[in-house]
Formats: structure tokens, sequence, C-alpha cells
């Protein structure tokens, strides 16, 4: 089998890559920098340089191809999905697993983007499956600035819940649908093991680097503001805003057992994705 991964460097195409190379396969990587892929994965994958946005050069890469990990973001992505499909199905692969978004089955923010590039995904006639991930636990990352420099997180969530999901985890999924045919045609929706308030993850980072922390609820328009201030553009803006509004209203609270389905295992806490990422946050992570 040829896999092409988009989104070969990314935060979970990059884990999807390793999964790869650790099930012995040789994965085909479709990236705009081919000096930062070599760097990060030496002669163990092959390289083919392009742009999801240029469908031409994606035509070149999928040559040969068995299955394609599709990686999209931003307002457009329906677009690019509904073209990188046509073309992956012109090419003749076999099966197309797009990472998309369990927000795309509530009609939330990136979640109605996601759920229009599966539809294009579908009417395409290629043989699917739809990986949806509740929101990564990687996102945390960007409270990183206001705690060490003022030991808070805000947040329009109020005191909503959401089950966050490893990155491991996500690509681990992906490569179990990869690499067989046994979710062919399916989504899975896959979350964290459990649901969490902001309030209640900013104290288990507090934890974790030995320094109390608070979480202060802000007001969406302050929410836009903070947006803002960190350069995100204004539909990516308006997509948080529509996914906060769900979280504060309980929403997005559910919990699936599809991780455990797929791997046989439980799905990771976010107490294991603080330890693996306490530096961010100040010092390191101390025992849990």
């Amino acid at each position: 089998m040829t896999y092409l991964i988009t989104g070969a460097t990314g935060n979970v195409g990059s884990k999807v890559v390793a999964g790869l190379i650790q099930r012995g396969d040789r994965p085909r990587i479709f990236v705009r920098d081919t000096e930062k892929a070599r760097s990060r994965y030496g002669d163990a994958v092959d390289i083919y340089q392009g742009d999801l946005a240029d469908t031409a050069t994606l035509i070149a890469a999928l040559d040969g191809v068995d299955a394609l990990f599709l990686v999209n973001s931003g307002h457009e992505l329906a677009a690019r999905d509904a073209a990188a499909a046509k073309a992956a199905k012109t090419a003749g692969v076999r099966h197309l697993v797009k990472l998309s978004s369990l927000d795309a089955t509530h009609g939330v923010g990136t979640g109605v983007w996601h759920a229009q590039g599966e539809e294009a995904i579908r009417n395409s006639g290629i043989t699917f499956t739809f990986v949806q991930p509740t929101g990564f636990m990687s996102n945390a990352v960007y409270w990183a600035r206001s705690i060490r420099a003022e030991g808070v997180v805000r947040s329009a969530t109020g005191a909503g819940k959401i089950p966050f999901i490893h990155s491991r985890d996500i690509a681990d999924v992906v490569v179990s649908a990869l690499t067989s045919s046994k979710y062919e045609g399916e989504s899975l929706p896959i979350t964290g093991p459990e649901a969490l308030s902001y309030a209640q993850m900013t104290a288990k980072i507090g934890a974790a680097i030995g320094r109390e922390l608070r979480f202060e609820a802000i007001s969406e328009e302050q929410e836009r503001q903070q947006q803002t201030s960190w350069g995100a553009p204004v539909p990516l803006i308006d997509a948080r805003l529509s996914i906060f509004r769900a979280i504060r209203e309980g929403r997005l609270a559910g919990v699936t057992d599809t991780v455990e389905r797929v791997l046989g295992r439980k799905p990771f806490g976010f107490n294991q994705w603080v330890q693996e990422n306490a530096g961010e946050f100040g010092d390191a992570a101390t025992a849990m």
C-alpha cells in the first residue's frame, strides 16, 4: 500500500507519518517545505512538494497512491476538500481519510466548514472515512502566554465542559483507518476520556508546574478582542466564538467510546498531555 499524507509536519500529520513508519511502511508526504520535512524524517519517506491550494501539485503526488490522508483548515477548506477528492478519485486512489471535526455533527464553528467538506467528498464518489475529533488538548498551548505573564487563563467558555483529545489518539485512529478497510464509509467521532471545564484544565496545569493559576470567564466581546490580539483572522474568530458559545451552553460535553473501540485502549487524559507539555507553561511537570 502507498499512503500519501498531507499536513505531514503538523501536530497530527507528523504522528500519522511516525505511526506508519513504525509499522514498517514508507509513506509519501505532501509538504510545502521539503527541507523541514527532510530534517524531520530523513530518508524514511518520499517527499512531494506542493500546496492543497494548487491542485496540479497534488495530482502529481497522487500518482500510484492507494490511500490519502487529507488535512485542510481555514474557511476555504470545503473547496480544497472538493478539489482533493476529485483529484484523488481521478488518480485511482481507493480510500480517502479526512481529518474532520466532531463540531461538524453539531453545526458549530469550524465544523460548518468541515461538514461542507465531508459532503463534497461524499459527492465525489471516493471511498472515505471521516475522523472527527473534538477540540485538541494542544489548543491549551495558546494559554501559555497569559499563564506565564499573569497566572491566568481567560475564555468565553464559562463553566461549560469539553472532552479535549490528545493528538496521539487522533493520529492512532487515523492510522487504523488508513491501513484497514474496516472503517470505510464511516464517521469516527473521537473524544478524550472526560469532559473538563477550562477552569479544571487550568487547575491541572497549575498543579503540574507548581503554581496557583486562576481561570477568568470573559464575555464574547472580550474574547474577540483577545483573539484579535493573537492575530487570528476574523472568520476563525467568529468560528471560535461559536464553539465557545456551544461549550458554555453544555452542547459539546459528550464523551464517545470510539477511541477505545478502534484502538482497544482508552484515550489519554488531560493529565498525560500536561505532563508532556508542562514546559510550555513554566516549570517542568512534577509527578501527578
